[in-house]
């Protein structure tokens, strides 16, 4: 019975009729017997040829495969080509393009093991019609019958073979051509998104439906849409606010760099009053210098004018103590002109008692009279003179001790002026010196006032530059479309904001 109207016109073609058949079944006997040996011989030859015993996973694969092999060519010879023979057929078949085996491979092991089944078949048969007494057209039966059954069974493997790479193929072709269509749909669909998004629409999303292979596609571009629109927006919230602290930055850059002109110009000034104050103490102390030599010489003066006033005391002592000594003789003095008054009295009396002879004694007595009270009243005068001038010279011994008093608390008080002019001229010297260090700091101060100036003047223009920047950059962040809201006000923790509250507490007045 045939599978087919096909496996009968392949058959009515190749002339392999019922005569045929019966001539193969006459040498089924024969051919179980050697097949075995055959299909030893074969995979014999499979095992010494790498590229087809890769085709197996292991021995027992292969003894499977063996196994199979006889089976089948026993249902051959059978000449029974019903549905399970083209089963059996189409399964070998597509086994061989399964394992990936050419047809180069099971077209030659036909030929091996057809070779052994034809030898054996001759020489069995040869002895079998010795015995028999059968002809020749026997033997040439069987073995055409045999040719037929193997190409026929090598053609059906082979059109097996190619209809399933046909039915890959056209399967390929089919999936190839779904895949296009998928892929020019997916092409289509994220070009039309890619071209809003260029356009600057960061709202555009892959609308179209997507096949399955290229649906990570469609959630991937909206995904990476989704994340460049929330960046754009925070980019668009960070430039407001990077604009906004660039316009106060600035502002305040501005506010500075006059500032630090001003500061600048202030230490100017300072650094040439400090000099000229360096300059001034350096010639307090030199003053105070030689106005302590002053005092010491003053105080040495002093000194001396204090022993001199001691002398001028010891030298009015002695005038009084000699005043005295003149009183003392004044009054011998007065007492002689006492006495020579009384004398003349008594010589004028004398005289009178004399008479005209006593006249002139009485003259001279009277002379003397006069003349010792003349002296009289001299002493007299001098005595007094005497004492005013040793009253004077009293009260001038009592101002020479005040004065040498006077003297020595000068001595003392120029001592302890001198010991203070000392410590001013100390002091002075100390002052001069850190005044010399304070005028270097400052030189110093200035000159790095000066540096941080012309780095201020230079921040300032790089602000005035970031300012232009981030009003470009705002601009430019503002052509694309997000699909969401305005951008907020910059938050309160921007860096910006941060550095600008920084440079406004820098620059406030009164730094």
């Amino acid at each position: 019975m045939n599978a087919s109207p096909k496996l009968d016109r392949r058959m009515a073609f190749m002339q392999f009729d019922q005569r045929d058949r019966a001539a193969l079944r006459a040498l089924k006997p024969l051919i179980d017997a050697e097949i075995g040996t055959a299909l030893s011989k074969f995979y014999g030859q499979v095992r010494s040829f790498p590229e087809i015993r890769s085709k197996f996973r292991d021995e027992g694969h292969i003894s499977g495969a063996e196994r199979a092999q006889a089976g089948h060519w026993r249902r051959l010879v059978s000449a029974d080509y019903g549905p399970d023979y083209v089963r059996d057929v189409e399964r070998i078949g597509r086994a061989h393009v399964d394992a990936g085996l050419e047809p180069q491979w099971y077209i030659g092991g036909y030929s091996v093991i057809v070779e052994d089944l034809i030898r054996a078949v001759i020489t069995k048969r040869a002895k079998a019609l010795f015995a028999s007494a059968k002809s020749d057209a026997d033997l040439a039966d069987g073995l055409v019958a045999l040719n037929k059954a193997v190409f026929l069974d090598m053609e059906l493997a082979i059109s097996t073979y190619i209809t399933v790479q046909d039915e890959q193929r056209a399967a390929l072709e089919a999936e190839r051509d779904a895949a296009a269509r998928n892929q020019a749909a997916a092409v289509r669909a994220v070009g039309e998104a890619l071209s809003r998004l260029a356009a600057g629409d960061l709202s555009a999303r892959v609308e179209e439906g997507l096949s399955p292979e290229f649906a990570s596609l469609k959630v991937d571009f909206d995904q990476a849409a989704m994340a460049l629109a929330e960046a754009m927006n925070a980019v668009e919230r960070a430039s407001s606010g990077i604009r906004s602290g660039a316009d106060d930055i600035a502002r305040n850059a501005d506010d500075l760099a006059q500032r630090t002109e001003q500061q600048a110009a202030t230490l100017e000034q300072t650094a040439a009053a400090v000099d000229q104050l360096t300059t001034t103490v350096s010639k307090t102390a030199q003053s105070a210098r030689e106005v302590s030599a002053m005092v010491g010489e003053a105080s040495a003066e002093a000194e001396r004018s204090g022993t001199v006033v001691t002398r001028a005391a010891e030298a009015m002592t002695k005038i009084e103590s000699s005043s005295h000594r003149v009183s003392q003789i004044l009054g011998v003095i007065d007492e002689i002109a006492f006495q020579t008054n009384l004398l003349a009295l008594n010589a004028g009396v004398e005289a009178a008692r004399a008479g005209d002879a006593g006249r002139g004694f009485a003259v001279v007595a009277q002379e003397v009279r006069a003349l010792a009270q003349r002296s009289a009243d001299a002493a007299r005068e001098i005595k007094t003179l005497i004492a005013e001038s040793s009253r004077q010279v009293g009260e001038g011994v009592e101002l020479v001790g005040q004065t040498g008093a006077a003297l020595r608390g000068i001595v003392n008080k120029v001592g302890g002026i001198d010991g203070l002019i000392n410590e001013i001229a100390a002091s002075a010297n100390e002052q001069a010196v850190a005044l010399s260090q304070v005028n270097t700091a400052v030189n110093q101060l200035d000159q790095v006032t000066q540096r941080n100036a012309a780095m201020v003047h230079q921040s300032t223009e790089s602000t005035r530059t970031l300012r232009i920047e981030a009003a470009d950059l705002f601009n430019r962040v503002g052509a694309f479309r997000t699909g969401g809201t305005e951008p907020a006000a910059a938050v309160s923790d921007n860096p910006v904001h941060a550095a600008r509250a920084r440079l406004t507490a820098f620059a406030r007045p009164g730094r």
